[in-house]
């Protein structure tokens, strides 16, 4: 029997919404963790706690935000792609932001014989994009332009604002949760029942909830993923490049590059760590999903 055929449009819309879905959830965790403190605490204010963990959390990511572009190339020591020696590069991307509407990107490449690439910016008049010397060399034409426009779909649809506030959640949790469980130190016992009820539920949500949340935050890149291949192939209206791109990385033997970092790795276009880490779909799964389109 002939799998169902899904239209890239649907897609885009059908992961976007789960991606909204699964922020909310984030979102009321953070909520539902700072009323069982504030009520464990007494009733003490909880919007001052909400506060305190605003200001820590987006001091610590603005500046990583705004320079985000930088930040990544620089921690990857991907060097400029001059268009005398990466014609087909340039070639391949200015057709690609053509028919994407996107103003054209900052152009890199990265010293490494894996198949890869990233995007990143914080909104597409400050994006860059960035591919390895391995998916220079080892893709031809349909499969580079395939990858290309992969990426040209996270800056398409902001990924790394929206990946941004989620982090912005996620480090306001686990800044709460630390701020609760460091606080008990300090704190006497009380005899009121109803405090020790909501001081036992605020300690198991305070150690449950970042671990929760993360899970969520891992959720909401893969369906980033799979909403930048349906841009993909919004843009090329040819999923056999991409799909040719996964299979050659399916098949790829190369030993993950050791200057990689955790931090920058689910920006990539593959998973550098080869399932060390759970920010990308799987291979096989993505291929399925093309192969419909």
């Amino acid at each position: 029997m002939e799998p169902i055929r899904i239209d890239f449009r649907d897609q885009i819309s059908r992961n976007k919404w789960k991606s909204f879905f699964l922020m909310f959830v984030v979102f009321a965790v953070l909520v539902a963790l700072v009323w069982v403190i504030g009520m464990a605490w007494g009733g003490v204010d909880i919007f001052i706690i909400l506060i305190i963990a605003i200001i820590i959390s987006i001091s610590y990511l603005l500046i990583s935000y705004y320079n985000s572009d930088k930040i990544a190339i620089a921690s990857v020591g991907a060097k400029k792609a001059s268009r005398e020696n990466y014609k087909q590069y340039y070639q391949l991307v200015e057709g690609l932001t053509i028919a994407s509407g996107l103003p054209m990107p900052g152009l890199y490449v990265m010293k490494s014989a894996q198949i890869n690439a990233f995007a990143s910016g914080r909104d597409p008049q400050h994006a860059v994009v960035c591919v390895t010397e391995g998916a220079l060399a080892k893709l031809d034409k349909r499969e580079l332009e395939g990858v290309l426009a992969h990426e040209l779909g996270h800056v398409a649809s902001y990924d790394m604002r929206y990946m941004t506030l989620v982090a912005v959640m996620v480090g306001m949790i686990s800044i709460v949760s630390q701020i609760f469980l460091r606080s008990l130190f300090f704190r006497g016992g009380g005899n009121d029942k109803n405090n020790v009820v909501f001081l036992v539920i605020g300690i198991v949500l305070a150690i449950l909830a970042p671990i929760v949340v993360w899970l969520v935050q891992m959720s909401i890149s893969r369906k980033r993923e799979f909403s930048a291949d349906a841009s993909a192939v919004k843009f090329t209206r040819y999923p056999t490049g991409l799909i040719g791109a996964l299979k050659k990385i399916k098949a790829d033997v190369v030993k993950p590059e050791k200057k990689v970092s955790k931090a920058v790795a689910p920006l990539f276009f593959a998973n550098p760590f080869k399932g060390m880490g759970s920010t990308h779909p799987s291979i096989d799964k993505r291929i399925k999903n093309l192969e419909r389109m």
